[in-house]
């Protein structure tokens, strides 16, 4: 029995040698397996090179509406019904024309009421010294009593105040009946009409918008990042779409301190010299901002890009987009200076040079540092400038 069992017992070093065989070769499989992954293919991306348009003043120039300098809500300062409605929309007023009318029945009976309050306060006063002169008289000759005529004197005094209190209140009742007839108090033209004949109207509710004559302002929203192109005082050129071939001296009236917290634009309020009675209120404008000095060196060096919307991106709140560096071929986040968007387009100030790469599609699929392979578009047409 011994013998056969040392007949199928191997000796211990064997055993030991057969296990260094074995991890020695799981060790060789396992480097020939790292050996075989091959590194991933660039991603292949649509990027084009962008050129300067060769021209900053249409990135400085904006959009407009042309407004009156001044407009104000007409409306009555009582409540009432409205019975007659003198002018319409489109229609030249004069200063003090009346233009509508409330009913004035309840304001004639509070206006009467008052007045006949007063003329009876009026006659309570003329009694109350009539009264007082007596006692005064009597009081001399030590014909009444001290108190009686300290009671006279008071009830004048009462009566007198009793007659100015209604002579104020008959003062007002005639105002507020004044206050049913509703002029305007400058001249100009009617824009708006917010109330009709037979309405309940409260006080200081608007029947009419007018915006008055004189000065006309062209109004445009400014984006941050053409914000340091105006300045109040600053002179622009304004062209109207109504009245082609005509251009429009203007200046920079008012700029607005504070963004607006939805559109985050600044209101900037530009009068025409000179306007002339062909331009209307409403006219769609464009306003061109004087370009950038030669001495820029920002502007001079970066010039102006027109790419597609779909290439914007945002590095955080700012606005971006990826370009493919010529060296590797790695893609870079370029924070970029918008200056104006378009229906289609971005007009991209700062941030870019002449002949780089930009990514047009798939902007959000995209890492910084990754190796891609740049293919054309399949119409370049529909990304031109």
């Amino acid at each position: 029995m011994r013998q056969q069992f040392h007949r199928y017992a191997r000796p211990a070093h064997l055993r030991r040698a057969a296990f260094v065989l074995a991890l020695a070769g799981i060790v060789t499989l396992a480097a020939c397996s790292k050996k075989e992954v091959a590194a991933p293919a660039p991603r292949p991306v649509v990027a084009v090179a962008v050129h300067a348009d060769g021209s900053a003043a249409a990135a400085a120039s904006l959009p407009g509406e042309v407004q009156a300098r001044y407009s104000t809500p007409l409306s009555f300062r009582v409540g009432g019904k409205i019975v007659e409605r003198r002018v319409r929309l489109g229609d030249l007023v004069k200063n003090g024309q009346i233009v509508a009318r409330l009913d004035p029945a309840d304001a004639q009976k509070n206006a009467a009421s008052a007045q006949a309050q007063l003329e009876a306060a009026q006659h309570s006063l003329v009694y109350a010294k009539q009264q007082l002169d007596r006692d005064q008289a009597q009081a001399k000759e030590n014909l009444i009593a001290p108190a009686q005529l300290e009671q006279t004197t008071n009830a004048y005094a009462s009566a007198a105040a009793q007659r100015d209190q209604a002579a104020q209140q008959a003062a007002l009742s005639k105002d507020q009946l004044q206050y049913t007839t509703l002029s305007a108090d400058h001249a100009g033209v009617i824009t708006a009409e917010q109330a009709d004949t037979g309405q309940n109207v409260s006080a200081g509710q608007a029947v009419y918008n007018l915006a008055w004559s004189g000065d006309v302002d062209v109004v445009c929203d400014v984006p941050e990042s053409a914000l340091t192109a105006l300045s109040v005082g600053q002179t622009a050129q304004v062209t109207l779409a109504a009245l082609p071939g005509r251009s429009f001296n203007a200046r920079v009236r008012e700029l607005s301190p504070a963004a607006d917290p939805q559109s985050r634009t600044y209101r900037a309020k530009l009068t025409l010299d000179n306007p002339g009675p062909d331009v209307r209120l409403g006219m769609t404008a464009d306003i061109a901002l004087a370009a950038p000095s030669p001495s820029d060196s920002s502007a001079s060096q970066s010039g102006v890009f027109t790419v597609p919307a779909t290439a914007l991106f945002h590095d955080g709140t700012q606005p971006a987009v990826w370009v493919v560096r010529a060296t590797d071929n790695a893609l870079e986040l370029r924070r970029v200076t918008v200056t104006r968007y378009n229906e289609r387009t971005i007009v991209i100030g700062q941030g870019l040079k002449d002949g780089e790469r930009v990514v047009l599609q798939g902007v959000h699929t995209v890492t910084a540092g990754e190796k891609v392979h740049v293919i054309p578009p399949l119409h370049p047409e529909d990304f031109a400038s």
